[in-house]
């Protein structure tokens, strides 16, 4: 039974056993003993039975690891005691700890937060009346980093692995996020119509995006070096590749389809986490951004440069070129205008904007 109230009695010292990051991500994390995993809860394991409810869902690895994370955090923090046996006070103790203590952003303390009420609505089942009421952390209001014209082709110019300088160019030209890239099939590029369809992007959207003419031949011969290595792979009995939902169980050779293969594939063959299958996944996210970084480096570029900053290029530069706002909305995946519109707050900076009196 979920206590309402989860009132506590006596003062606890509270031990947190992870180092942060300002942004919250882990810096080293101490092995968590067994009955933590069991937070009191009978077989199965109270986590296993969240990883459970995640895979059910259908969230993503990612969020079935961040989700985990932190509900074990917020378990040892309070002395290990089963999340029914707390309430809203103790939520939004270890919030305020985040927040005064560890000093995590705002979109991390959220996170946080999602993560602890997935553990209550989803696998405890508690209909409690204050997991409505735990207040969320306000994001500030930022400008997105955007590059101009001339540091993006200076960045460009400083990749020197072809298969990173193809992708980078593909993130920019196209307005798509890092793993969107990466995560792209065979099947969605449609050479003749110029166009990319980009699947289960960010809130589980598809959407088109266009192919840029410049970059049409060279991922041509880009793609058929990617067809013969599936072919050898073939060969030797291997060549599956991962497929979303319950896909490769309504097809079952789909795997195994050219068209469903990535674009940009990993080098090597790796163990699936989940299912334990060996395949050759796409390339990994961390290495693309370390090139980027790198590059802007080498660029003299002072902005911090990452593969996110790319998009909010593409965005601006289109607007700066006159095309509608809802084209770039669209091209982008916003659900919002709103949220396109912070593009057009930074094209009423400096020169487009405002002049100032002193170059009256």
């Amino acid at each position: 039974m979920c206590t309402p109230n989860g009132v506590q009695s006596g003062k606890r010292k509270h031990r947190f056993p992870h180092k942060y990051h300002r942004d919250g991500t882990i810096v080293t994390t101490h092995a968590l003993p067994n009955s933590v995993e069991a937070a009191g809860a009978s077989e199965p394991k109270l986590l296993d039975r969240v990883r459970d409810r995640i895979r059910r869902l259908g969230y993503s690895r990612r969020t079935e690891l961040s989700y985990v994370g932190w509900i074990k955090r917020f378990i040892v923090f309070h002395g290990k005691r089963h999340p029914s046996e707390l309430g809203k006070a103790d939520v939004e103790a270890f919030l305020t700890y985040l927040a005064s203590s560890r000093n995590v952003a705002a979109s991390t303390q959220n996170l946080a937060l999602s993560s602890i009420l997935f553990l209550y609505r989803e696998v405890l089942e508690c209909p409690l009346p204050w997991l409505t009421d735990v207040t969320r952390a306000k994001k500030p209001a930022r400008l997105p980093t955007v590059l101009n014209r001339q540091e993006i082709q200076t960045l460009l110019t400083k990749l020197d692995d072809p298969l990173l300088d193809l992708v980078v160019r593909l993130l920019y030209g196209t307005g798509m996020r890092l793993l969107e890239g990466l995560r792209l099939r065979v099947k969605d590029i449609d050479f003749v119509r110029r166009e990319i369809v980009i699947r289960d992007g960010k809130g589980g959207k598809d959407r088109v995006t266009m192919l840029p003419e410049s970059l049409a031949d060279r991922l041509k011969a880009h793609i058929r070096v990617v067809k013969a290595q599936h072919d050898a792979d073939l060969a030797q009995g291997r060549g599956e590749v991962w497929l979303p939902g319950a896909l490769a169980v309504k097809y079952p050779k789909a795997p195994w389809d050219w068209g469903w293969q990535y674009v940009f594939p990993a080098t090597g063959f790796s163990v699936d986490p989940r299912s334990g299958a060996v395949r050759r996944h796409h390339v990994d996210e961390k290495r693309v951004q370390r090139a980027v970084r790198l590059a802007g480096q080498a660029a003299g570029i002072a902005k911090p440069v990452s593969p996110h900053a790319l998009r909010h290029s593409f965005a601006t530069h289109l607007l700066e070129s006159g095309y509608d706002i809802r084209t770039v909305q669209e091209l982008l995946g916003h659900s919002d205008v709103s949220t396109t519109m912070i593009y057009t707050h930074v094209l009423n900076k400096g020169g487009r904007g405002v002049r100032s009196p002193l170059d009256g």
